[in-house]
């Protein structure tokens, strides 16, 4: 069993106890995307997968957050609910706060969305000042391997509720898509030098080309994505800490 929230007291403690000292935060988000695909594609996907990777791995997932940092998308089309950036950090560090104090060494926040990345990794500034027995990391669904990025890019660099998206929640929600109302955007931002909200870059919401999404390459996402989540997993859980070189002090003649 993954589901820390499906897990009682004694269960906890006692996997906790024999080293399976790892959990995952799956971050995602409730925010537009596009007419074809549902508002909650960040959180099921994040959450889904980080409950898949971590059964392979015998380590803990806990409840996922629903709402993450989506300012970009604005107001422009319905759908979207967003955190300051601060308030997402300050909720990261309080998750983590208490995951230390479960005793737990080893916290992945592991993000469905990609703006949630820079209040994540101040969160983890913070706890790692707080936590110096503790190690913590963050990483998006596509950061996860240079062939899960190559799958999550093909259709360009700047997506959303693109081919990758699509494909994934075919696969595990389909009841979430409307393949019916899929419309390709391409990607504007190739060569900018500013970073774009949303309604800069696009007339619907939609970056990429959800046309080309299918069950079929939603599962082999899948696959891919569980497969190299597992094995990061694995490593990190057995991960020692760095050996530090001695310093000038510390030098034998």
């Amino acid at each position: 069993m993954a589901r820390w929230d499906l897990m009682t007291s004694e269960e906890i403690g006692a996997m906790i106890a024999k080293g399976r000292d790892l959990a995952i935060l799956p971050v995602g988000a409730t925010e537009q995307h596009g007419p074809h695909l549902a508002a909650g594609c960040d959180t099921i996907s994040a959450e889904t997968l980080a409950t898949l990777a971590a059964e392979k791995a015998d380590v803990f997932v806990l409840p996922g957050l629903a709402y993450g940092c989506s300012l970009g998308h604005t107001a422009k089309w319905p759908g979207t609910f967003s955190l300051h950036p601060t308030t997402l950090t300050q909720v990261a560090v309080e998750v983590g706060r208490w995951a230390a104090a479960n005793g737990l060494k080893k916290l992945l926040f592991l993000s469905g969305h990609g703006t949630n990345d820079a209040p994540l990794r101040s969160a983890i500034l913070q706890l790692r000042y707080e936590f110096a027995h503790v190690r913590f990391a963050t990483m998006g669904l596509w950061d996860i391997s240079p062939r899960v990025g190559a799958l999550y890019w093909r259709d360009g660099a700047d997506i959303h509720a693109n081919r990758g998206e699509t494909s994934i929640l075919l696969h595990l929600r389909p009841e979430m898509v409307r393949m019916e109302h899929a419309f390709d955007v391409p990607d504007v931002t190739p060569g900018t030098h500013f970073s774009y909200a949303m309604p800069a870059t696009t007339p619907t919401g939609v970056v990429g080309a959800p046309s080309e999404a299918s069950a079929e390459d939603g599962a082999m996402m899948v696959e891919t994505i569980v497969t190299d989540l597992a094995e990061w997993l694995t490593e990190a859980l057995a991960e020692d800490w760095p050996a530090v070189p001695p310093g000038p002090g510390d030098a034998t003649h």
